[in-house]
């Protein structure tokens, strides 16, 4: 009897330092493709509310240069971060970890690259994933979360929207989206101006070429510029409109003959009838996308050669995606929304999800978060709705600008040292490697 009860107590106390042993899951933060204002805002989302949830989530490591840090084993350990450093990745632009545009292939295409991140999980006890980024992105972290079900690894796969281009399907906008919106405003207002007050003897048309691939969001954007109180002369390209070159010349030759001027904003994919973009060079990236070599040119000498008017253009290019010190307050507030959502779903058990954000109203301007399937997400663009597009094609409607003005609204300024924006460069101290080389 008394060997029965000393075998059980030996039990009990195996169990006791098991369980002691088990520390909580760690989590694998990573950002992708092109980065944005405030892509930082949502990887402090996530990485706060994971600290605050200690008991549960062990370490953040996040991927250097996206998940070709998790394939290479290349992890940073963000513990090492102060919290005045993590807190200052609210207010500072671009990707802290580094971004990349590398897409996993199938899991029966290259179950390779898949096994080597099970690897590499498993060897930082990583069970959380979250994968901050647009639709390839989406697609990337919905072929990760079927690692439980295909290769049966146990991993929560949550995706973080973000897109300039605003085209995820499901949520009501993307983080990033609304302060590329507010910079394209306000940019395409000031220009004007400048242009009004040149062109009796000078310019006479401005052409500001933004981003927008497939969507012409961020052109729309521009037509944000004229109000009531101050009506501009624009002409927008859109995607999702079909380049008429014969009526594009005479919108803007009217222009000029009425105002004296007139400001164009093209978005970079505006493409003639039989698909071709206007910018094509015959190159790929590598999604596979076709590289745009820049349209404000194309559309520039076209308009002096064919109107003979005097033409500025500029490319918004980098510029609109990292001008985090106009950011839109709601767009920042939103991108840290998602980043902690993100967190807080994974901890009640939720995979192969994204947060959205919802809008519960126009006027006044409230939202809430909500949540979508990642099968519903993955290779799904959301054009320009028809409604949103004037008859002529070349503006927006107000229900265009009523969905717009509330994501530019709010100023959100950056810390200011010296006049300058008062940034965060992170130590980004990498995790000791456990494994052997991976080659790509």
């Amino acid at each position: 009897m008394a060997s029965k009860k000393k075998a059980k107590k030996k039990t009990a106390k195996k169990t006791a330092v098991r369980v002691k042993k088990e520390a909580p899951k760690n989590a694998f933060y990573a950002q992708s493709g092109g980065v944005t204002a405030v892509i930082n805002a949502s990887a402090c989302g996530v990485i706060e509310t994971a600290r605050k949830n200690k008991n549960k989530i062990g370490k953040v490591y996040a991927g250097r240069n996206g998940i070709i840090g998790a394939l290479t084993e290349d992890l940073i350990d963000t513990s090492k971060e102060s919290a005045a450093a993590i807190r200052a990745l609210r207010h500072t632009p671009s990707g802290a970890f580094g971004s990349c545009r590398f897409k996993l292939k199938s899991l029966e295409a290259n179950k390779r690259e898949y096994e080597r991140l099970i690897e590499v999980f498993e060897a930082h006890n990583i069970g959380y994933f979250f994968y901050n980024g647009g639709g390839d992105s989406a697609d990337t972290c919905y072929k990760v979360s079927q690692l439980s079900k295909e290769m049966g690894f146990p991993i929560q796969a949550i995706h973080v929207p973000k897109t300039v281009d605003n085209d995820l399907p499901i949520t009501d906008n993307c983080p990033g989206f609304g302060s590329v919106a507010k910079y394209i405003a306000i940019s395409t207002q000031e220009s004007s101006f400048d242009v009004a007050s040149m062109c009796k003897t000078s310019t006479k048309v401005f052409v500001l070429e933004v981003m927008g691939r497939h969507a012409g969001w961020i052109a729309a954007a521009g037509g944000l510029a004229s109000t009531e109180d101050n009506p501009i002369p624009i002409v927008i390209l859109f995607p999702e409109v079909e380049f008429d070159q014969e009526k594009f010349l005479a919108k803007v030759d009217a222009n000029v003959k009425k105002h004296g001027y007139c400001t164009v904003v093209v978005s970079e994919g505006t493409h003639w009838p039989d698909g071709r973009f206007l910018a094509e060079t015959g190159l790929k990236d590598a999604f596979g996308h076709s590289q745009l070599g820049g349209c404000a040119p194309v559309v520039a000498n076209m308009i002096q050669q064919e109107l003979g008017h005097k033409y500025h253009w500029a490319v918004a290019d980098y510029m609109q995606r990292a001008a985090r010190h106009i950011a839109s307050k709601s767009d920042v507030d939103q991108a840290y929304a998602m980043g902690k959502a993100a967190v807080q779903f994974a901890l009640k058990g939720h995979n192969s999800i994204m947060p959205t954000i919802d809008r519960v109203s126009t006027k006044p301007y409230k939202w809430k978060v909500g949540m979508a399937p990642l099968s519903k997400v993955a290779n799904v663009e959301k054009m320009m709705p028809k409604n949103f597009i004037t008859k002529d094609g070349f503006g927006i409607t107000r229900k265009c600008r009523d969905y717009l003005e509330p994501l530019i609204k709010g100023e959100d300024y950056p810390p200011y040292k010296n006049g300058l924006p008062k940034y965060v460069r992170l130590k980004n101290l990498p995790v000791p490697k456990k494994l052997k080389k991976f080659e790509l």
